[in-house]
């Protein structure tokens, strides 16, 4: 096991989820984004827990956004992936690629527009900030042409973050102050480590195994 690694589980990824829910439910989410791929399993358990007793359950959307320009392992290249199974480290790009956005026509059609809306978007890590910067302003901007288009550029959207864990470093980018001052919330704040999520192992026993001797379990 390499000791600069950090590995969690599914068991921690879900109580963290857990104890988070509380604090997101007093910005009653309307419908959460969520960014892939590592937003995707969070957003999905944070759901049970933010359901309210009679309520409907609380819509997924998803946004596909790639911040890697490729994938270059951190190990030498005879000892790459030599954990069996469990990822290598990715280099993180300058450039945000959009890979799956919302179809705003079809979220119009289907009474699931974002207008006025509050926006619970979620991913895994904080890392450098870009790919939320980015998802925020996009995002802000298609919902302030929708608006105008249809004469609702009086109703005010808001956005609160959560991320599993924020990593304690210069960022790239900023969000806004109002995200910022209350609407931010990240389940651990850590130091500048590499965390090895469950969900990007190929042998999840021994990712738990790893996961259970830190305490990530």
């Amino acid at each position: 096991m390499s000791d600069d690694k950090v590995y969690i589980s599914y068991n921690y990824v879900h109580k963290l989820c857990q104890r988070s829910a509380g604090e997101i439910k007093k910005f009653k989410p309307d419908l959460m984004v969520a960014i892939g791929g590592g937003g995707f399993i969070p957003a999905r358990i944070l759901r049970t827990f933010l359901k309210e007793p009679g309520a409907k359950n609380i819509p997924i959307q998803a946004i596909g956004l790639s911040l890697y320009e490729e994938s270059v392992s951190t190990s030498n290249e005879e000892n790459a992936n030599d954990e069996g199974g469990l990822p290598d480290a990715e280099e993180a790009g300058m450039e945000v690629i959009r890979t799956q956005w919302l179809d705003f026509n079809t979220l119009e059609t289907h009474a699931l527009n974002l207008i006025g809306k509050n926006i619970l978007i979620v991913d895994e890590v904080d890392d450098t900030r870009t790919t939320l910067h980015y998802a925020v302003s996009e995002l802000s901007k298609d919902i302030k042409v929708q608006a105008e288009k249809l004469g609702r550029s009086n109703e005010v959207t808001r956005f609160f973050i959560f991320v599993l864990h924020n990593k304690d470093k210069p960022k790239r980018a900023k969000l806004p102050e109002d995200i910022m001052n209350g609407r931010y919330l990240a389940a651990e704040t850590v130091s500048d480590i590499w965390i090895a999520y469950p969900w990007e192992a190929t042998d999840i026993d021994l990712q738990t195994k790893y996961a259970v001797s830190q305490g990530n379990i």
